[in-house]
């Protein structure tokens, strides 16, 4: 199994939907979306598949569900 993928999330940001790669290599995911709900997390999940260009349901949130830092399980 894969190590999880950090992102670093940034929720009702009028930059979004953006994925941003900095220096490092490490990913920001902004979304429109409130963290309300969960609503972040989906649509960050949604954005990063699109970006890994994977179908939504082989990215998973792992941790970080209340946290703006997220872990995500990804099956290529």
């Amino acid at each position: 199994m894969a190590d999880p993928v950090v992102i670093r999330v940034k929720p009702g940001s009028r930059k979004g939907p953006l994925v941003e790669v900095g220096p490092d290599g490490e990913l920001t995911i902004y979304v429109r979306e409130p963290a309300l709900d969960g609503k972040a997390d989906k649509a960050a999940t949604r954005l990063l598949a699109a970006h890994l260009q994977l179908p939504t349901s082989r990215v998973e949130l792992v941790s970080g569900a209340t946290s703006r830092l997220k872990r995500f399980r990804v099956s290529f």
